[in-house]
């Protein structure tokens, strides 16, 4: 496996031990709908949360959360769409970012960027 794949799903089960310690239930790991996936879904009472996760091991190109474009969010809400219908969810949702800097001697920044895009 790719260095860079090892990196994302290392970053995934960090976001997903972040958000897990912060209340909320993991719904959907990497959900598919057509070409477009979402990393993590989440759920904490009505809210239903979508979220992108970003890791990198330096900021040589941006942070992590500038990665997510336009077209990447624009993927992600017709992927959500697909879920709300296919579980035909009937309340809130909300679009995160989940940026996470891995240090050169091993720490790390989680920054949760809520409401990140609609």
């Amino acid at each position: 496996m790719a260095q860079h794949n090892e990196t994302g799903n290392w970053g995934e089960k960090k976001a997903m031990e972040y958000l897990q310690e912060k209340g909320y239930e993991i719904v959907v790991k990497n959900y598919r709908h057509k070409q477009a996936e979402i990393d993590l879904i989440a759920k904490k009472g009505k809210l239903l949360l979508f979220v992108e996760v970003k890791t990198r091991t330096g900021t040589g190109f941006g942070l992590p959360e500038e990665f997510v474009n336009y077209a990447k969010s624009r993927l992600i809400m017709k992927a959500a769409e697909g879920y709300i219908f296919d579980t035909d969810w009937h309340f809130d949702v909300r679009f995160d970012i989940i940026s996470i800097l891995v240090f050169p001697d091993g720490g790390i920044n989680i920054r949760h960027i809520e409401d990140a895009f609609c």
